[in-house]
């Protein structure tokens, strides 16, 4: 059975890293462009790596977000597509999960 404090505790501190880590390649990207126009594409290349990474962190926040929001109703645990009960082995490999595993598969397919 998941513990759900600590699990709520797990979802925060990593909520707070990809915080960090968003506000770290915002201000990355508000960073000057070189005037040398080599270095300036060099950049604009690892720009969109940082874009990327950014995208990525913000939709793990978003799905962080609702698996806190959930604990808090009572409804964590339970699919959001069908209703059934997420396995323990899936919420603690994907704490922010929302789907089974069934319901993952298929909307993968």
């Amino acid at each position: 059975m998941i513990n759900l404090e600590k699990t709520k505790d797990i979802l925060q501190e990593r909520l707070i890293e990809l915080t960090a880590k968003v506000n770290e390649i915002n201000t990355e990207l508000r960073q000057p462009d070189n005037a040398d126009w080599e270095e300036r594409a060099t950049e604009n290349e690892g720009d969109e790596v940082l874009e990327d990474m950014g995208k990525t962190a913000l939709e793990e926040i978003a799905l962080i977000n609702s698996a806190l929001q959930r604990i808090d109703m009572g409804t964590y645990g339970e699919c959001t597509k069908c209703g059934e009960k997420i396995g323990d082995k899936r919420l603690k490999a994907l704490p922010f999960t929302a789907t089974c595993l069934d319901c993952a598969e298929e909307a993968e397919a």
